[in-house]
């Protein structure tokens, strides 16, 4: 009879895992020490060792957040400072190591946990024969919020905490992974969203060179990223919001999370509103982990020399229309007052530069041309502007992701922000009453996620997204060529689908500071 548990000695302890199907499974597995305490605001520090066996048949707790927000939390699900753990999915080790995916979950970065059902890795894991590691991190006010320019000689805050915890989860797996059968050398990071986001800022991150080997970056939005002025006017604005004067900022160390969340949500929705296209919390140039703006970054050749996939989904904003989220602009005014914005927070941005732009959208001012210019801003052009400057040094695959269920086509989210997600992890059917096949097309969606899932893998084991099935050979991108795989029912390689709208958007980023 098969075993149904198994237990795996590590650096820090025994850790009793659970069969799931043909593999094996350990979740909530501490890759650092509880982030409350004194630890609040400070990097993460190592997890302390146990003694015995840990179980590890339950998720661990969530980083602090709502549970009512947009991503709801599971009911079964605690939330805590205690939230810095990962869970691994793995084929019984047999010497044989494989090559590990740590998956980096999106949500805004204030939102969003790596137990969601949508992340399970007993798919990939199978299919792809590889380790899969979801991981927390921390969120929102507690992992994005910069508030080191009130850090005093008594008091020290640090910036970019979320970062530093994907950092920690990082060199946990170098540490620890091989006794868990995977192969410390072959590492792919792959997320979406902010998670995408914080892989592409990771990139230029030297600190975390050489940590992982490979990186898929989904839809990121690779320009939200701001410098210490914009972090620090955030920061007073939610001292005013949580009724904590600047002197007695280091009161902030003992107030409940649950407090300093709502605060963190209120800035999250007053930001965007106010100034369309940005976010509140977001990773910092703080000149100390984060050196660059990640995009001037990697044109300047700085991004780490690896294997890189990158892309963007067709209909992104739809979703955050469909949502009523403030977090994208999906009308004409929301994307007069991001541009607004933009020409006044750069100044040598002049006004006829922005004109030329919208006017290459014929229909800017209705909410097909609005949507289209706020997915350009927000996604497509960062994606190519990264593409361009990595691929001059780097193999670079670009994709995008156009594919759509007929329920979907007709709710008009087609295939909007995250609906790519099933298809990669293999998991439909996650989100409850989910629409996604209420009008038919399982089987071609099905098809799909196998091929994406194929793709995915491949690169994980060769550094070369090439799936051995028949399906259409995905060219490397270059600035010459600009091969592009649109993925839909039937895949295509199509070299420079949007060459008309990149080149009147051209090589100079547009990004808030």
């Amino acid at each position: 009879m098969e075993s149904e548990t198994l237990t795996i000695d590590c650096k820090y302890g025994s850790a009793r895992g659970y069969r799931d199907g043909s593999v094996f499974v350990w979740k909530g597995l501490p890759y650092a020490a509880s982030a409350g305490g004194d630890l609040r605001f400070r990097s993460p520090e190592p997890p302390e060792p146990w003694a015995g066996v840990r179980d590890c048949r339950d998720f661990g707790p969530v980083a602090p957040q709502g549970r009512d927000n947009p991503i709801r939390v599971d009911a079964d699900q605690t939330i805590g400072e205690d939230c810095l753990s990962l869970n691994i999915w793995a084929p019984e080790p047999d010497g044989e190591p494989r090559p590990v995916m740590v998956w980096i979950h999106g949500g805004a970065y204030v939102l969003g946990y790596s137990g969601q059902k949508i992340y399970d890795g007993r798919q990939l894991c199978e299919t792809g024969d590889v380790v899969v590691v979801t991981l927390n991190y921390r969120l929102g006010a507690l992992g994005f919020l910069d508030l080191s320019s009130f850090s005093t000689a008594e008091s020290t805050f640090e910036s970019n905490l979320g970062l530093r915890d994907q950092i920690a989860a990082l060199e946990w797996v170098r540490d620890c992974i091989s006794a868990f059968g995977g192969d410390p050398a072959r590492v792919t990071v792959f997320g979406e969203s902010s998670g995408g986001g914080s892989i592409t800022t990771l990139m230029t991150v030297p600190r975390a060179e050489g940590l992982f080997h490979a990186a898929i970056a989904q839809s990121p939005p690779a320009t939200s990223a701001y410098g210490r002025e914009r972090a620090a006017s955030v920061a007073e604005r939610f001292l005013e919001i949580v009724g904590v004067p600047r002197s007695r900022v280091s009161a902030l160390r003992d107030l409940p999370y649950e407090q300093l969340v709502a605060a963190g949500d209120e800035l999250a929705r007053r930001v965007p509103l106010e100034v369309p296209g940005t976010l509140a919390l977001a990773p910092v140039v703080d000149r100390d982990l984060v050196p660059k703006y990640p995009v001037a970054a990697f044109q300047k050749g700085l991004s780490h020399r690896i294997p890189l996939i990158i892309g963007s989904n067709r209909d992104e904003p739809s979703i955050f229309r469909w949502m009523k989220s403030p977090l994208m602009p999906v009308d004409d005014t929301a994307v007069q007052g991001m541009f607004a914005a933009l020409a006044a927070d750069g100044a040598d941005l002049p006004p006829e530069r922005i004109e030329e732009i919208v006017a290459a959208y014929p229909a800017e001012t209705k909410p097909s041309g609005a949507m289209a210019l706020s997915r350009d801003a927000g996604f497509r052009m960062p994606v190519l502007w990264i593409a361009d400057a990595h691929s001059a040094h780097s193999a670079t695959w670009v994709y995008r992701f156009d594919h759509a269920t007929p329920a979907l086509r007709a709710a008009r989210i087609g295939a909007g922000h995250a609906t790519e997600l099933p298809y990669v992890f293999g998991n439909f059917g996650t989100l409850g009453h989910d629409p996604t096949f209420w009008l038919g097309g399982r089987k071609a969606a099905t098809e799909l996620s196998g091929r994406i899932r194929r793709r995915w893998t491949a690169f994980a084991h060769h550094g070369m997204p090439a799936a051995l099935d028949g399906s259409r050979h995905w060219t490397p991108y270059t600035a010459e060529t600009r091969m592009t795989l649109v993925l839909d029912a039937t895949d295509s390689v199509v070299p420079d689908p949007d060459g008309h709208l990149r080149e009147m958007w051209g090589d100079r980023v547009m990004g808030f500071s």
